[in-house]
């Protein structure tokens, strides 16, 4: 029973990682560089910062046997849906004003961004996450142990997403404009599922 569940922390948060809020935060920026290496770096590093936040936010929640009180969560939701419009604005302004020029992004500024973005979206998610462990196990080691399963699973999903997105991107580099297409449609998809995913926050918010 506890190495299953343990097993489905790992899967989970691999699965966690494809869900389409992260897809479309990394899939912006991962498009936006030059080289497969600081595609993939961005990648690892996003998995970095939302694994460390499951960790250390989730882990104090489990200790405390609390959830994080709802209006919390939501603001943090609401600073995801914001992160994405601005993702999704950045990167048509570049796709738009043809200032890729196909150079690749430095590695120092690759990570930190990366690791920001990522540490807000695990900011979004540890208190559901809590909740889920506080109800499954019966110790607070045991609790650690699976939200840094979890963390892994997150961090090795979106590592293999940004391997594979590797290949088909260094090809399309060839062809003339398609850098600007990809970046174009990447930031689109931010844009439109930042307002559907903070459009309904935000009219709770006015009609409260």
């Amino acid at each position: 029973m506890l190495a299953a569940l343990l097993w489905f922390g790992i899967l989970n948060g691999m699965r966690h990682a494809l869900e389409p809020d992260h897809v479309a935060a990394v899939s912006t920026m991962v498009a936006e560089q030059g080289s497969g290496r600081s595609r993939l770096t961005f990648a690892l590093s996003w998995g970095a910062g939302h694994a460390l936040t499951l960790l250390v936010v989730g882990g104090l929640l489990f200790a405390l046997r609390q959830r994080m009180p709802a209006a919390v969560e939501e603001g943090f939701e609401f600073a995801v849906a914001l992160v994405l419009l601005a993702l999704g604005g950045r990167a048509l302004w570049k796709a738009l004003g043809d200032k890729l020029g196909g150079h690749a992004t430095h590695h120092s500024t690759v990570a930190p961004r990366a690791l920001a973005v990522g540490l807000l979206h695990g900011l979004a998610g540890s208190g559901a996450l809590a909740a889920l462990v506080v109800a499954k196990l019966p110790s607070l080691g045991l609790g650690l142990l699976f939200l840094a399963l979890y963390g892994l699973g997150a961090m090795v999903g979106m590592g293999l997403l940004g391997a594979a997105v590797t290949w088909p991107l260094s090809r399309a580099a060839r062809i003339p404009n398609a850098s600007r297409w990809l970046v174009g449609a990447t930031g689109v998809f931010s844009l439109v599922l930042g307002v559907v995913w903070g459009g309904p926050i935000a009219l709770r918010f006015v009609l409260s």
